[in-house]
Formats: structure tokens, sequence, C-alpha cells
């Protein structure tokens, strides 16, 4: 497994439309045989701020992931929403180690 963590910090004008966009893009991420999960959450301190969870079951999972036309139109829906640029930290799961998603 592998797990990406990327925060978003979203314009406050722009913050329904990038949860719209950012959920088309998550119920068609889950769809693809190499993500076991897709979380999208939002700060309940500081509403423009987001951090997506993305559970890839293989290495080579996330770049398959962004051959895909529903991330490239998220990609691109999204970019004059941002206020800063996204970041991310990847993970590897410790426990559970079996863990089956």
């Amino acid at each position: 497994m592998l797990i990406v963590h990327v925060n978003v910090q979203v314009k406050p004008e722009f913050v329904e439309a990038f949860k719209a966009a950012t959920l088309a893009n998550a119920s068609a991420s889950v769809q693809e045989a190499g993500i076991a999960r897709f979380d999208v959450l939002q700060s309940q301190d500081d509403a423009a701020h987001f951090l997506l969870v993305e559970v890839y079951r293989t290495a080579d999972a996330p770049a398959r992931h962004k051959e895909t036309a529903h991330y490239a139109a998220w990609r691109d829906a999204v970019a004059p929403m941002m206020a800063a640029p996204r970041s991310s930290v990847k993970y590897h799961n410790v426990f559970p180690a079996d863990a089956g998603w």
C-alpha cells in the first residue's frame, strides 16, 4: 500500500466549486483498480483547507491515476482555485500490515 496525503488550500470564493470538482474526481478514482480508497476531508477550522487521502494498491498506481481523463479534468479545473500550490506526503502502512482494501 502507498498512502498519499495531499494538502490543498483553496481560495475562499472557490470552496464549493472545488468540492464539486473534487467529489467528481474522487467518485471516478475509486473505480480504478489501483485505488483502494480516496477520501476528501475538509478542515473544521478552515473551510478552505482540504486533505485528500489517496490509498493506492501498488507503487505504480499513482502514475496510472494521473493518466486518467477524470484526473486531468480535475487538475485543470481546480488549478485557478488554489490559494497556494498543493503539497503531498507519501506514507506506507505499518498497521494493519495486511489491510486488504
